[in-house]
């Protein structure tokens, strides 16, 4: 009887639990239904109080599930998970074979195909990469070994985690780092690889009260024996004609020291260089930074048209080829960035497919070959996208996302709301406790090394001993018909 009362009574009070628990939901309801009906922002939550809300959390959820459960292996946009899955697994130095056949649907015009030789070089006829000259008439060329390097992520869009893992794996590896617009960190140095010194049109590390050039700041980042060249960005791909846009919430008391801006505001660069009106103009500041670096020094830009670009060869021409940036870095429409509007990451700017093979052949034209070496970008993350870029006409590859997917990056695309759950592009500790830099610089090189070692597979498949000795020939485009064509026939 005791053991019956007992339960009895705790079935009471769960009961009870159980109506009060219902009681809290109810005056939950009656809150939220006010509150909907009240607010004047949302129509949808107006006119269907509390039901309403639904959508908001479908919509948020439907971007998970797609990227899970739904998308296919070469849906998803920016990055489908077939090239997400090459990464990882490259990072991990696992094996990156596959089995049955492909996912890729290699009818979609514009899909590239490379053309297999009858008789592929054998193993003993395989050679190493040949490292080129950059800026042969500096006080200090560079002898650059890496075909492929990591672009420009800076201190602020990237977290400190971040930039320590990419110094030391870039060092592992043996390619570049570039420390993106926003100036030089000791972090950049740690790992002791080479670095490539970005001057935004902000000019980050190296401003002066009033955002202009301060030579003497200029002068110290040059004496850094790791700093190896000097890229003046005019444009980034994402954001071509607008400035980086930094928000208050990742300008942190050692990001401001590092810019030279102000701690906790937001950090917007201006779209291009006070005083650079001109081709002509840009190379007097090419010039100008050179002379007092000592380094090579080259641009970042994104094409808009052949016209236009075409007016730099022509004052190089007229000036004669001492004149001209030892490198152009050549981003397209379709590169990524942390923060962007979209008309700008959606529709300006030719794309890097577009735009490298005029490039190239508008430096060949003018006779520059050897004085100007290009650096392709622009979600340029796999092999096949590498051998591409050495098919068309560049002499090196730089890529962000790649490397950040290397790091662990999910493509949550939360990049610019400082909660990046990765630890990669956030400021926030308990996000970048998850980012442990003695695994990542690992995983950093690994990518990096795994790339080089396919690429140097399609360049054995197609019948040349190693990747900088890839033409055009090498390579098809498909077309809309169905077709393929050599790229030397479209270019």
């Amino acid at each position: 009887m005791a053991a019956m009362e007992f339960a009895g009574e705790v079935l009471s009070y769960l009961a009870l639990g159980f109506v009060f628990m219902i009681g809290i939901a109810c005056a939950a309801l009656v809150v939220l239904f006010v509150i909907d009906r009240r607010q004047h922002t949302d129509a949808i939550r107006r006119n269907y109080p509390v039901i309403g809300r639904f959508r908001h959390l479908f919509s948020t959820l439907g971007e998970f599930f797609r990227q899970y459960f739904f998308a296919m292996d070469r849906e998803e946009l920016p990055f489908n998970r077939a090239q997400r899955e090459w990464i990882k697994r490259a990072g991990e130095g696992q094996g990156n074979t596959v089995a049955f056949g492909s996912t890729r649907n290699l009818t979609v015009p514009g899909t590239p195909i490379f053309a297999n030789a009858a008789f592929p070089p054998l193993d003993d006829q395989y050679a190493s990469s040949e490292a080129l000259i950059i800026g042969p008439g500096c006080r200090e060329p560079y002898l650059a070994g890496s075909i492929f390097n990591i672009s420009g992520m800076s201190y602020g869009a990237i977290s400190k985690p971040a930039v320590r893992a990419l110094s030391r794996g870039a060092k592992m590896a043996g390619c570049w780092m570039n420390t993106g617009e926003g100036g030089l960190s000791d972090y950049h140095l740690e790992g002791g690889c080479d670095i490539v010194f970005q001057i935004g049109t902000a000019k980050y590390g190296v401003r002066d009260a009033d955002g202009r050039l301060d030579e003497g700041k200029l002068r110290e980042v040059a004496a850094h024996p790791q700093v190896r060249m000097i890229e003046i960005k005019l444009a980034q791909g994402a954001k071509p004609g607008k400035g980086g846009i930094l928000p208050a919430s990742k300008v942190t008391p050692e990001i401001a020291k590092v810019r030279g801006i102000p701690e906790g505001a937001d950090s917007i660069s201006p779209n291009r260089h006070d005083g650079v009106d001109s081709w002509e103009d840009l190379l007097d500041f090419i010039a100008h930074i050179r002379e007092v670096s000592g380094l090579p020094v080259g641009i970042k830009t994104v094409m808009g048209d052949d016209v236009t670009i075409r007016g730099l060869f022509d004052a190089i021409r007229a000036r004669g080829e001492a004149s001209a940036p030892d490198f152009i870095t050549l981003d397209g429409g379709e590169g990524g960035t942390g923060a962007s509007p979209m008309p700008l990451i959606d529709l300006v700017g030719m794309t890097v497919r577009e735009a490298l093979p005029r490039l190239a052949d508008l430096r060949d034209e003018a006779g520059l070959k050897e004085r100007i070496r290009i650096i392709a970008s622009g979600k340029l993350v796999n092999p096949g996208d590498i051998a591409w870029a050495m098919c068309a006409g560049a002499d090196f590859v730089t890529s962000a996302r790649g490397f950040m997917f290397a790091l662990g990056c999910i493509q949550a695309l939360k990049c610019n709301k400082n909660t990046c759950p990765t630890g990669i592009t956030t400021h926030q500790r308990r996000f970048q406790k998850g980012l442990v830099v003695d695994d990542k610089d690992k995983r950093v090189a690994a990518y990096a090394k795994g790339i080089v070692s396919d690429l140097e597979t399609i360049a054995h498949s197609v019948g040349v001993s190693e990747p900088r000795k890839l033409r055009r020939d090498h390579i098809r485009i498909v077309q809309a018909d169905g077709t393929s064509k050599p790229l030397s026939a479209l270019h």
